[in-house]
């Protein structure tokens, strides 16, 4: 009796500790995930749920430019359209945005000393809306603007530029060419995106700005008809149909540019039994089949993404004990059960013959009396 009762003491304290592990490698979990705010943007765009946000990344080589976006849209809404999803009236159906690294250059202020070196990332779209940055001050910049020659810069490069952060509306000049800050964004916060982004301060312009530009670099400006480089496209879909939306956009991309794209699902990237069946293929990340460059955002997101798989692996591994302890008592109840229902019948069959037997008493002295 008093061994059976430590037994079950241990086996109570195990699965106590092993519901505290899933606790809290649970939490943790999702506070990794929810710190890559870019892989939220269709939640921020649809709260519904109704929506899938898709990334794809393209090696420099691959050709994709400013004058293919027009293709890859037509193909989604004509799938959209297949299964009798159309837009209404003057409805923004499928949010996108594109993007490319122009690489490092010289900016400075208006002041004497305000000068340093940045990297710079060419953004068309609604860029924004999928990274959802953090302004300090001023705001962003859009296609709709009637001068294209807006700048969003980070705290860091504000700092340097004019000692401040609260600078929206200063001039600045981007290798000597005139440009105004619309805003100013919090450097990046999370560890991956630090450990990721480099040491040099970042900058933002249109593609229309990066047209006012002298790179010096006929190949990264995109040649004389100026810069068209596309390196990362994204798009908000509609997904009425599981992984419908990664579909529609991984069949075009990769049909079209074949090996020198990686097409990945924001929406589904970070859930833990996405993650936790990764497992198998960690090593995957360890090897690089393409000539693809992602830039810093793609690359914290995927060291969360290592991170998330080991880490829903071995949530995995918790729920061994109190799995095995839920059927050591199914298997309990059941004999139990048994043992009831035995007793039951016993209890009946017992009452039956008691009234049987009654019964026939009853009628055995009627005829005696009679």
């Amino acid at each position: 009796m008093k061994n059976k009762k430590i037994l079950y003491t241990v086996i109570t304290a195990v699965n106590v500790i092993s519901l505290a592990g899933t606790l809290i490698l649970t939490i943790v979990g999702s506070s990794l995930a929810k710190s890559q705010r870019y892989n939220s943007a269709s939640e921020r765009w649809d709260s519904a749920g109704d929506c899938s946000q898709i990334s794809c990344f393209l090696a420099d080589d691959s050709g994709f430019s400013t004058d293919s976006v027009g293709g890859i849209k037509s193909n989604i809404y004509a799938e959209l359209k297949n299964i009798s999803i159309i837009p209404e009236d003057n409805q923004k159906l499928v949010p996108e945005a594109y993007s490319a690294s122009a690489g490092q250059v010289s900016i400075k202020s208006d002041t004497t000393t305000g000068r340093s070196e940045a990297e710079i990332t060419v953004a068309g779209g609604d860029f924004f809306l999928f990274r959802d940055f953090y302004f300090i001050d001023g705001s962003y910049f859009t296609e709709n603007d009637i001068m294209q020659d807006g700048a969003v810069i980070d705290r860091s490069l504000a700092w340097s530029l004019y000692g401040a952060e609260n600078v929206s509306g200063k001039n600045i000049y981007i290798n000597g060419t005139k440009f105004y800050i619309a805003g100013v964004i919090e450097n990046p916060q999370t560890k991956p995106e630090q450990k990721t982004v480099g040491e040099l301060p970042q900058a933002y312009i249109s593609y229309d700005g990066a047209n006012l530009l002298n790179l010096g670099d006929a190949d990264i400006m995109g040649g004389s008809s100026g810069f068209k480089k596309i390196s990362c496209y994204e798009c908000i879909v509609p997904n009425p149909v599981e992984n419908y939306a990664y579909n529609a956009v991984n069949n075009y991309f990769d049909s079209a540019y074949k090996n020198k794209c990686t097409v990945v699902n924001n929406s589904e990237r970070f859930k833990p039994s996405v993650r936790a069946s990764a497992f198998k293929d960690i090593s995957d990340y360890a090897v690089i089949n393409n000539t693809v460059i992602y830039p810093y955002w793609e690359n914290a997101s995927r060291i969360v993404e290592f991170k998330l798989t080991s880490l829903y692996f071995c949530r995995r591994l918790t729920y061994i004990i109190p799995v095995m302890t839920a059927l050591y008592l199914l298997v309990l109840l059941y004999k139990g059960a048994g043992r009831l229902r035995r007793n039951i019948t016993e209890w009946i069959c017992n009452k039956i013959e008691w009234l049987i037997y009654n019964h026939n008493e009853k009628q055995r002295q009627k005829k005696e009396n009679i």
